[in-house]
C-alpha cells in the first residue's frame, strides 16, 4: 500500500502487480511520472502495457499493490481517478456510425459539460483535429490520422491533468504519426502529464522519461539518454556487407561480441574488450568469405539498448 502522496508526481507505482488465474501480466513494478511530464511506456506486444495502463485508468483492479494518479488510489478510489484523466484506447474508441460533432457530444455528456462549455470544447476539438467543414461526416467515413486525432480531442474535452494514450498512433501513416506527437508536445507543454505506450521506438526518443516493461517487469526506467549510457562499456559498429544473415552468424561466435542484431539492410554488432573492433570485424568476414562494403562505429540508439536489455533479460 503507498502510504505517502508526493505533489511532484502525477503517478506513483508501488510493486503493482496483476495475475490471471497462474499467468502474472504484471509483476512487482515500481515508478514514478512526474508532473507535466511526456513518460514512455514501451515494450513488445504482450509485455504488460496495456494491462498496467488499464490498472492505473481505474479500469482493471491491482492483484497486489497499488498506484496513486492525481493523488487517488487507484484500487480503493477508481472513480476519483477517472474523473481526472483522459483515456485513449489501443482500439479506435469512438462510434463509426455516428458523426463528429455527434461523438463529440456524446463524450462531452459523459464528462458533464455543461452547454456552452460543451459547444466552447467541440469547436476547440474540431479545429485542433482539423476537422473544420466535416462536422456532419461519419466518422467511419475519416482517414486513420483524422480518427487518432478526434479520439484525442474527446478524451481531453473535460481538460484533464492527466492523460493515458495506450498505442495512439498505431496503424497511422508517419506524417499522421509526426502531427499527432505535435499535439502531445503542446499538451505537455500546457502543464499536462502525458502517459503514452508505444512500441515504436522513435517515438520513445521523444519522450521526457522511458519505462522498458518486458514480459511484465520493469527493466529500465530514466531518459533517453540516461538508457543509452547502459551500454557505454560497449563499442557498437554499423555493418553493411552482401550478406548480413550469415555475416551476423560468423561474428555471434567470437567471445568478443556480445551480440547483433538486424538494422534495414545493415546490422548492429556490440563488441567488448578490443582496441580495434573494426578491424577485428573486417578480418573475421574476410577469413569467412564475406565481402565487407562499410563498418563504421555508430552512437547507440534506442533499439541498440533494448536488444541488449531483453537478451540479458533472457539469459537469466
Amino acid at each position: 500500500m503507498i502510504q505517502e502522496r508526493n505533489d511532484s508526481y502525477a503517478v506513483v507505482v508501488e510493486g503493482l502487480t496483476k495475475t490471471f488465474g497462474p499467468f502474472t501480466a504484471v509483476d512487482d513494478m515500481h515508478f514514478k511520472v512526474r508532473k507535466g511530464e511526456i513518460f514512455g511506456f514501451l515494450g513488445p506486444n504482450g509485455a504488460g502495457k496495456s494491462t498496467t495502463i488499464r490498472m492505473l485508468c481505474g479500469l482493471l483492479a491491482p492483484t497486489t499493490g497499488g498506484a496513486m494518479v492525481g493523488g487517488y488510489d487507484v484500487g480503493k478510489d477508481p472513480d476519483s481517478v477517472k474523473a481526472i484523466i483522459g483515456y485513449m484506447s489501443q482500439r479506435f474508441s469512438l462510434y463509426d456510425d455516428l458523426t463528429v460533432e455527434q461523438n463529440i457530444r456524446f463524450y462531452g455528456g459523459i464528462y458533464g459539460l455543461p452547454g456552452s462549455r460543451l459547444e466552447e470544447r467541440k469547436s476547440w476539438a474540431i479545429e485542433m483535429a482539423g476537422l473544420k467543414g466535416k462536422a456532419g461526416s461519419l466518422t467511419r467515413t475519416l482517414s486513420g490520422g483524422w480518427k487518432q486525432r478526434l479520439a484525442l480531442g474527446c478524451a481531453i474535452l473535460h481538460e484533464p491533468p492527466i492523460v493515458f494514450l495506450d498505442e495512439p498512433t498505431g496503424g497511422v501513416d508517419p506524417v499522421s504519426r509526426r502531427n499527432f506527437w505535435d499535439l502531445i508536445y503542446a499538451l505537455s507543454s500546457a502543464g499536462t502529464t502525458v502517459f503514452v505506450t508505444t512500441h515504436y521506438l522513435d517515438e520513445a526518443e521523444h519522450c521526457n522519461t522511458i519505462g522498458l516493461i518486458y514480459s511484465g517487469r520493469l527493466i529500465a526506467f530514466g531518459s533517453p539518454t540516461e538508457l543509452k549510457h547502459k551500454l557505454d562499456q560497449y563499442k557498437i559498429l554499423e555493418v553493411v556487407c552482401g550478406n548480413p544473415v550469415d555475416a551476423m552468424d560468423a561474428l555471434q561466435t567470437q567471445p568478443w561480441v556480445v551480440e547483433t542484431s538486424i538494422f534495414g539492410s545493415a546490422f548492429h554488432v556490440s563488441t567488448t574488450g578490443l582496441q580495434d573492433p573494426e578491424e577485428s570485424i573486417r578480418s573475421e568476414l574476410t577469413r569467412q568469405g564475406i565481402p565487407v562494403d562499410r563498418i563504421e562505429g555508430i552512437p547507440p540508439s534506442l533499439e541498440d539498448v533494448f536488444i541488449h536489455l531483453i537478451a540479458e533479460e533472457d539469459k537469466q
